[in-house]
């Protein structure tokens, strides 16, 4: 084991004090650490004759604890104490934590009082903590250590296996096959890999933990089925079982290299040893070693180094002046070979950062593309119930399918920037994505899909106010045409008799005068036929589903209307002929007809008004609906007391028949309108009066509950809209202000950002407020300006803009870093920026730039000005930004590597030859990066020119983007 550096532990363990311990409230994550945690300690307290069975339970005494810290580092704790008090428990806990402490681990938000009391959260926390410092932190791969040894160690280890492609510690392994690899590497014989499969992730995973708990005595930590049912596995659990692979099998292959040398020790001893004891004699080691490797002839026997005294100094310096010259020109070809593998490597990631790019942009292009024609359709549905799903349909679409997008795209914007900063610190060209691909290209598809959305969405809510508009409409329709309908069933056939010609006179004049009364009565509902033609003319401006029946009711109802004006015209012209033969009338039945007939019409009218349908918007409509209602509810006295007198006219006339024994047939010959109808009509007026009072207040209840809504939509919006205002403009100064470092930048956008995030509940609940609004089918909102859609956008942006200025200041470090600029250069950086950024838009146009150069000491011409604009503004957008700036500037004393360098790496390894060969290439690279190099490679052309010869240097001039790879 190496020796432990508390500065490195440090440096490494740092990252864990900004640890997010809430994620372990996720059940399954919470799952997956109990299990695995609880194995790994087991793994170790085995070995001391005990284990655990409750994590959070058995710790709290810190017994167990203790002896476990004993257990896997090797030393002795103080003594614990043995009472079974709180405060022996937190003695015995802070005995632990002040061990880890001493070990240059420092814990953060983690008490003896927590463990005590059985806090899970903090007890996974400091478990974790345990697992990091001795378990991973020691782990090193070619000069990287801890968390990117062990995955180093693991790339290198899965590289040469189909379908395995490790990239991180969670969704890398869900298919098992990356397990199954590290065995099967170090194990061959215990798993048959050629015959698993990417899809059966189950087989896969449960094969590994078997074999590995049968053969390698690896505890099974983690179960198949919670790894394959989370989205995410938890990285720490993954973490804590790979390590127990990499110190299996590191443990192993030092034993085997062990085992490979020792016969050859033994050989040259002279004698048998037992391997236990190799270690004893480092000299004797240290030596047959040095032969081995460097094939030098036997100058010296060991017996006689050992068995002298003084071993002869002529002697020893002869030799060991052979293993100088044998190892100085190795030294200069595995530089070479750590340049050519550095280059190669950013290279390869850059590829990969393009690739990737590539397939982001088109997936969310496509999705664009896809979803503008579902917002681009305007075909109406017949039925409110068909719109409202359509509605729904728009929710669900907001709420669950955009989010994600606008996380991609923000991830692209974020991507594409960190690309461009790392082709420039590597001095390679600008990447420019394939057309259409571009990050304006993306936005103006963006914004081509959020204006799709906007009219789509106030299309949807237009077409449901057409639809309840004409259902309201179409139900009038009918109550007038039914009512109309009844009314004039009969009087066609009525108007057809021939009854006057054999009347007395008598019967004569009242068939006149009833005539006269149906008259009337036909004038009276002359406007009920004309709203009935007025509503049918509107269903069918409005576009209808039913048109066609309504029209063919209408026209019925008009040519009716037409005959029955024909035929009343022409009874009246006979009965007028038969006058002068008939004069004697009752008046008292001409006057009970006159009086009753626009009193019935008046009953008919007032029960057609008194269940007539109503539709409103506001409390102002209801109230005015309630004040005609009142108006209405005035007259009620005069009807009344009309009615009396109407009676009170057919009481006089049965009275006079009564006195005077008049031959009547025993109804009014003028009228069909008898006492006991209007006294059952009026009735039904009386009862349909305090209906409709419980109608308007059920809907004046209604239209309160509206505004009451609407005023709460109001307040919250009328918070949230300048609070997101306020959060832009707050983001806009930090971003070009200059106090503290880019690291107290950083973290005080980062701060701003939690604070934005911990925002989200209020627009949630917003948005939960606006579904309300809609369901309530309200339209309008007069106590607020800010609409859901105005609220929606600014978030999006605000979420846009912090994300894409914590992007720009990480840039910043990464360039800061990379450069060795110090902190004093980037304030001057930042001075000079923002003095000459006179419009204080975070950016330079070509004049202020120019500025800029000659008032640090440029002295140029156009030509060379241009130059430089080509350089800060490779997209021609005629500004330059801080980030561009700050490249210029440290590009001018930066000392990159350049294709003359790696030219010169490479004629080291081809021996000063002007080509390389595959072989060459093959023994002195990583298998990899030389196939690399192999397959971009042109062949070597010049006249000492050999077969499979290959050009390394238009190879290394490709690669600085100096001429075409």
């Amino acid at each position: 084991m190496d020796h432990y550096d508390p500065q490195q532990t440090n440096d490494y363990m740092q990252p864990e004090e900004d640890w997010d311990r809430d994620l372990l409230l996720d059940p399954a994550w919470e799952k997956q650490q109990r299990k695995t945690f609880t194995a790994w300690c087991n793994s170790h307290l085995r070995k001391a004759g005990t284990q655990i069975e409750n994590i959070e339970e058995d710790f709290r005494d810190g017994l167990k604890l203790m002896l476990l810290l004993e257990v896997i580092s090797g030393e002795r704790l103080a003594k614990p104490e043995r009472g079974k008090m709180r405060v022996h428990k937190i003695s015995n806990v802070n005995k632990a934590l002040d061990f880890i402490a001493s070990k240059g681990v420092k814990l953060v938000s983690i008490g003896a009082e927590e463990i005590v009391d059985g806090n899970v959260k903090m007890t996974l926390g400091m478990i974790w903590t345990i697992i990091l410092r001795f378990a991973i932190q020691d782990i090193s791969v070619e000069e990287t250590s801890a968390k990117e040894g062990l995955l180093l160690w693991c790339q290198r280890k899965t590289a040469p296996y189909k379908n395995v492609n490790i990239q991180n510690f969670h969704i890398s392994w869900k298919d098992g096959l990356g397990f199954c690899a590290l065995i099967h590497r170090h194990r061959p014989e215990l798993i048959d890999y050629g015959k698993l499969r990417k899809d059966d992730p189950l087989t896969n995973l449960n094969t590994a933990f078997d074999v590995a708990e049968k053969y390698l005595d690896i505890p099974k930590m983690l179960d198949a089925e919670d790894i394959v049912g989370t989205a995410r596995p938890d990285e720490k659990a993954i973490m804590t079982y790979v390590s127990s692979f990499y110190h299996a099998f590191s443990g192993a292959q030092k034993l085997s290299a062990w085992k490979s040398v020792w016969p050859v020790l033994q050989c040259m001893m002279g004698s048998f040893l037992p391997l236990s004891h190799a270690t004893h004699d480092c000299f004797v080691l240290s030596y047959v070693l040095l032969l081995t490797l460097s094939f030098q002839p036997l100058f010296l026997l060991c017996t006689d180094i050992i068995g002298t005294l003084r071993p002869d100094e002529k002697a020893i310096m002869t030799y060991v002046s052979c293993y100088y010259h044998a190892f100085s020109g190795a030294q200069k070809a595995e530089t070479a070979a750590n340049r050519i593998c550095k280059v190669l490597a950013v290279n390869q990631e850059n590829e990969q950062l393009m690739e990737d790019y590539e397939k982001l942009a088109s997936d969310l292009l496509e999705w664009i593309r896809r979803t503008i024609p579902w917002l681009e359709n305007r075909a109406p549905e017949n039925t409110m119930q068909a719109m409202q799903q359509k509605l729904e349909d728009f929710r669900d679409y907001r709420r669950l399918h955009k989010p994600p997008k606008v996380q991609e795209k923000c991830q692209l914007e974020i991507n594409f920037n960190t690309l461009q900063t790392k082709l420039r610190l590597s001095n390679r060209p600008a990447f420019m994505p394939s057309e259409g691909k571009m990050v304006s290209d993306i936005n103006n598809a963006w914004g081509g899909l959020e204006q799709a959305e906007k009219g789509y969405e106030e299309w949807l809510l237009n077409e449901i106010r057409r639809l309840e508009r004409l259902d309201h409409l179409a139900e009038k329709f009918r109550q007038k045409a039914s009512i109309h309908e009844s009314w004039t069933d009969g009087k066609e056939a009525m108007l057809q008799q021939k009854d006057y010609e054999t009347a007395t006179l008598s019967e004569i004049k009242a068939l006149l005068k009833k005539h006269e009364a149906f008259e009337s009565d036909l004038a009276a509902h002359q406007d009920r036929v004309e709203q009935i033609a007025a509503i049918a003319q509107e269903l069918n401006e409005l576009d209808y589903y039913d048109s066609p029946s309504v029209n063919a009711r209408c026209q019925k109802i008009c040519d009716q209307w037409d005959n029955l004006g024909a035929l009343t015209q022409k009874r009246r012209e006979a009965l007028e002929r038969t006058e002068k033969l008939l004069e004697t009338i009752d008046q008292l039945y001409l006057e009970y007809a006159k009086r009753a007939a626009p009193f019935n019409n008046w009953m008919e009218g007032a029960m057609e008004d008194l269940q007539d349908t109503f539709i409103v918007h506001t409390i102002e409509e209801i109230q005015g609906l309630t004040t005609a209602h009142e108006q209405f509810k005035a007259t009620l006295p005069d009807a009344d007391k009309e009615r009396q007198a109407i009676l009170g006219i057919h009481n006089e006339v049965s009275k006079i028949v009564q006195t005077y024994h008049v031959n009547m047939a025993g109804t009014n010959p003028y009228t069909t309108i008898t006492p006991h109808e209007i006294n059952g009509k009026w009735e039904h007026v009386r009862q349909l009066v305090p209906r409709r009072d419980q109608a308007l207040m059920e809907e004046h209840a209604r239209q309160q509950q509206n505004e009451r809504l609407r005023k709460q939509f109001g307040a919250q919006a009328n918070v949230i809209g300048p609070w997101i205002q306020t959060k832009m403009e707050e983001i806009g100064r930090i971003s070009i202000e200059m106090h503290g470092t880019l690291e107290d930048q950083l973290n005080h956008l980062r701060q701003y950002e939690k604070s934005i995030v911990n925002y989200k509940p209020k627009i949630d609940q917003l948005e939960g407020d606006h579904q309300l609004i809609q369901e309530a089918l309200i339209f309008d909102n007069k106590h607020t300006n800010y609409t859901m859609e105005h609220i929606r956008v600014g978030w999006e942006q605000l979420l846009t803009t912090i994300a894409r200025t914590i992007n720009e200041v990480e840039n910043q470090i990464l360039t800061r870093d990379a450069k060795g600029i110090s902190q004093e250069q980037m304030n001057e950086f930042r001075a000079s920026f923002n003095h000459f950024d006179r419009k204080k838009t975070g950016m330079m146009d070509c004049e202020d730039f120019r500025a800029c150069l000659i008032s640090m000491g440029y002295n140029m011409g156009e030509a060379e000005f241009a130059r430089i604009m080509s350089i800060v503004d490779p997209n021609r957008l005629g500004v330059v930004t801080f980030q561009a700036f700050i490249d210029f500037m440290s590009r001018e004393t930066a000392d990159t590597d350049t294709a003359d360098q790696v030219m010169a790496s490479f004629k080291i390894l081809a021996g000063d030859k002007n080509y390389i060969t595959v072989d060459e290439l093959r023994r002195e690279l990583p298998p990899d990066q030389a196939e690399y190099c192999i397959a971009r490679m042109a062949p070597y052309t010049g006249r000492d020119a050999v077969p499979g010869a290959l050009d390394y240097m238009s190879f290394s001039t490709a690669l600085y983007g100096e001429s075409d790879l």
